[in-house]
Order: structure tokens, then C-alpha cells, then sequence
């Protein structure tokens, strides 16, 4: 069910990353957080990285100045190339629809490609850090590995520039390449020292240092107890707006690998048209899209 539909209907909504594909999607996801706050009705998305305890205390330590003004930082996430994942072979019976269903991580138009569907955690991280999300970015990448077709029209690596108020720079690099080096971690730097997060660890080093060592809980069980609580209490918890922007952060990253064009949030917010819904939804023919490439693929 569609956010709006739900929120339509009076109902509370819990939405998974990646919450849309394309910017028609952000603003959609936008306008129904806004009615929610208007019929007093909750939102939570799940990016439980913000409810890991580590990550929080980190993070709000960040936001209090003990690294001083943040002047840039780095995210990298390398994983495995996820090859065996899915149905394959494709069956005769199944429609171009089904497929596509089947194979939906592979497919732009379903998953965002996986700067959006998985990296928005890490993208998330960093807005939250930084209080604020980009103004403006410049990105690469392709596909050396994921060649098939049955790979669908998705890359297998990013490199996106992001550059977010007050001219602070946040380089992020992402892949999943089978036996390439894994990393999954998040640099800020700032005038007065560093700090590092990953998923074990918060570490600040400079003038007041620190490592998390205290308690930890589920973060995935928190963020429903959280919506619970707020339904119940009837206080306001709307996270679509701020995952919405997330949601942003990596789809115009990947808009400008797929184009080489370098672009800005406003241009990508409020006047992109780009919109990757099919005609139709039904069991049937539906032609795949191409593989984007750079210098060629139009930006909408």
C-alpha cells in the first residue's frame, strides 16, 4: 500500500527503505507526511541505524561540538556482488512483470538501485550527523562484474561527491563486488577532532575524545516499540519527511552516476520529472530499461 493510500485511510504507516526511486516518489512520500501530521497520525521508516545506541550517542555527541565544526567526511560501504540472489534461472511461464518482480533488487525502477536500497542507511547516517542533507552533488560509477541480464539495469559500483551546507564535503564510495575488501564505516571530521561510526563502534579522537562502551538493545525491535509507544501516548513521530530526504540523498547520487551530470538538491526536489513507474501494473510484456551510461543517459 501506497503511504499516501494509507495515510488516506487514517492509518499509522511503518515504511521500509528505500521509501521511493525517483524524485516524483520523494515528493509523494513528503506530501503524505505532512497530512499525517495534520490527522495526528505517525510514521516511522526503517533506518534502525538511528536507533543503535552506539551510533545515537555518538551522533548527539557530534551535534554537542565535541569534534568542533564538521568540515568533511567520508562513507564507504563495499559488500559482497549479492550474485546468487534471487530465482535463476528465469522460468518460461513467467511474464517480463514477474520476472522483474522476482528479480526486483536488480531493477531500478523497484529497488533504486543499491545506493538507494541498502546505502540509504549509510547516506542517512551522514545527514543525521551533518543536521542537514546536500545541496548539491557530482557522481560516477558502472558495472564490471553484474554484466548479465539477469542483473537487470542496476550498477555494481558508486563514487558520489556530496556537498552539503556551508561548503563541507562528504566523499562516499559504495560497491558489492564479490571478494573485494569489505568496509562499511563513516568518517566526520571537524575543527577540534574526528569521529568514527560503523555498525560496533562510535569513536571520537581530538580534544574530546571517546569510545562508546555502554548498553545496547535491538534496533529493529526499538523503532516499532517507539511507533507503539507514540500511537499509544499520542505523541508525534514522523520520520517521512527525514527519510524522504535520505531517500533523495542517494537517488540523486545515483541520477548523477547514471548521467555524469552533476546536479542540485532544489533542481532534483522540485523540478526533476524523472518518474520510473511502469504504464502499467499487471502480469505482462514490459521492456526492461537500459543500462544507463554516463554522457549519454539523458538527466530528467
Amino acid at each position: 500500500m501506497k503511504a499516501s493510500s494509507a495515510v488516506g485511510a487514517g492509518k499509522h504507516v511503518f515504511m521500509e527503505k528505500p521509501v521511493a526511486v525517483d524524485p516524483l516518489g520523494v515528493r509523494s512520500v513528503i506530501e503524505s507526511s505532512e497530512l499525517a501530521d495534520k490527522k495526528g497520525l505517525t510514521i516511522v521508516a526503517g533506518t534502525q541505524m538511528r536507533r543503535i545506541a552506539h551510533l545515537m550517542e555518538g551522533v548527539r555527541r557530534i551535534h554537542d561540538g565535541d569534534i568542533g565544526e564538521i568540515v568533511g567526511g567520508q562513507c564507504v560501504r563495499i559488500g559482497g556482488g549479492m550474485m546468487d540472489w534471487g530465482p535463476r534461472p528465469r522460468r518460461p511461464e513467467w511474464t517480463d512483470m514477474e520476472w522483474q518482480l522476482r528479480r526486483w533488487l536488480f531493477l531500478t525502477w523497484l529497488s533504486g538501485d543499491f545506493i538507494a536500497e541498502m546505502h540509504v542507511h549509510n547516506l542517512d547516517i551522514m545527514n543525521w550527523a551533518m543536521g542537514a542533507h546536500p545541496v548539491q552533488c557530482v557522481g560516477m560509477g558502472g558495472r564490471q562484474v553484474r554484466t548479465g541480464a539477469e542483473y537487470g539495469n542496476v550498477y555494481d559500483h558508486f563514487a558520489v561527491e556530496y556537498e552539503y551546507p556551508n561548503g563541507v564535503r562528504v566523499e562516499y564510495m559504495g560497491a558489492q563486488i564479490d571478494q573485494a575488501t569489505d568496509r562499511c564505516d563513516q568518517h566526520v571530521v571537524g575543527t577540534k577532532g574526528s569521529a568514527y561510526l560503523d555498525f560496533a563502534n562510535a569513536i571520537i579522537e581530538g580534544a574530546k575524545p571517546f569510545k562508546y562502551d555502554g548498553p545496547a538493545w535491538n534496533p529493529e525491535l526499538r523503532q516499532h516499540a517507539d511507533q507503539i509507544s507514540a500511537i499509544r501516548e499520542g505523541k508525534r513521530l514522523n520520520e517521512g519527511k527525514r527519510i524522504a530526504e535520505s531517500s533523495l540523498t542517494s537517488i540523486m547520487g545515483r541520477m548523477s552516476a547514471y548521467t555524469g551530470r552533476a546536479l542540485k538538491w532544489d533542481w532534483a526536489m522540485k523540478a526533476s520529472q524523472l518518474d520510473l513507474r511502469p504504464a502499467k501494473y499487471e502480469f505482462g510484456a514490459l521492456e526492461m530499461g537500459p543500462v544507463a551510461i554516463p554522457g549519454q543517459t539523458p538527466l530528467v
